[in-house]
């Protein structure tokens, strides 16, 4: 019974030591990097069963991730919202399942700072909680700026890098149209079925079909560790120091 306690309790010390070790670059992956390609022009019309989430007037089916009940105060002009630093996330007032979205995004042409630092926010397809919880598609300027892979524009956060290097120049409207089938549960809270998303970056295909392995770490991996249902869709106001990125045209379809 002592022998048995005392390897309990190596291995409990030696899990906290690992833990405790733990830090965000040990999840960062830099090779091998996705290829450039040069995107042609997408189609942004929106189908007639679509519900709209931004057109162009205000954010009235957006709150803030703070404060659910608070509107979402990022700035609001000429067809377009802007990232409010001080304001925090916001996520749509709905929740959803499986669905197909559409969202255009831009990059400021004054963009400055490099890597992780230079236009960075996120989609999170679904948002599990306040702060950054949930599953983050990467928005960042990828146009000649390295990072590590599975951190560049189109990666699943931390997790799967894109198929390719599909981004504009900053100054240029970007789109990502993604098709998202959210996790299934069990009773006893175990996975049924994972996430999986397919993502176009610009009309390339950068995500095919693409298995997700939980929630979005940024220390750590990932793993699901609590069970949920449908999730509103999230946008995150980095704290990186570079000018915030603009939205426009967002709509979705429920699956």
């Amino acid at each position: 019974m002592y022998k048995k306690i005392v390897f309990a309790a190596t291995a409990l010390l030696c899990s906290s030591l690992s833990f405790a070790q733990d830090k965000p670059a040990d999840t960062e992956v830099w090779t091998p990097v996705p290829k450039v390609v040069t995107p042609g022009k997408a189609s942004t019309e929106m189908p007639s069963d679509a519900i709209v989430l931004f057109d162009g007037k205000n954010l009235d089916q957006w709150a803030s991730v703070n404060d659910p009940q608070a509107p979402a105060n990022w700035i609001v002009g000429k067809g377009v919202f802007t990232v409010n630093k001080k304001a925090g996330n916001i996520q749509t007032k709905k929740s959803f399942t499986d669905y197909q979205l559409h969202i255009e995004w831009q990059v400021p042409a004054n963009i400055t700072g490099e890597g992780q630092g230079r236009g960075n926010s996120g989609l999170f397809l679904a948002s599990t909680g306040s702060g950054d919880d949930g599953y983050e598609l990467q928005i960042l300027d990828s146009y000649n700026n390295p990072t590590y892979v599975n951190g560049q524009a189109g990666s699943i956060y931390k997790q799967t890098p894109p198929l390719v290097n599909a981004c504009r120049k900053p100054g240029e409207w970007q789109t990502y149209d993604v098709t998202w089938t959210a996790p299934r549960f069990n009773e006893d809270g175990t996975v049924k079925t994972p996430a999986r998303v397919t993502v176009l970056q610009n009309g390339v295909l950068i995500q095919n079909d693409t298995e997700l392995q939980g929630p979005t770490q940024y220390i750590g991996k990932a793993a699901y560790r609590k069970q949920h249902g449908a999730c509103p869709i999230k946008l995150q106001a980095h704290g990186d120091k570079s000018e915030p990125l603009s939205f426009r045209n967002i709509w979705i379809r429920e699956l």
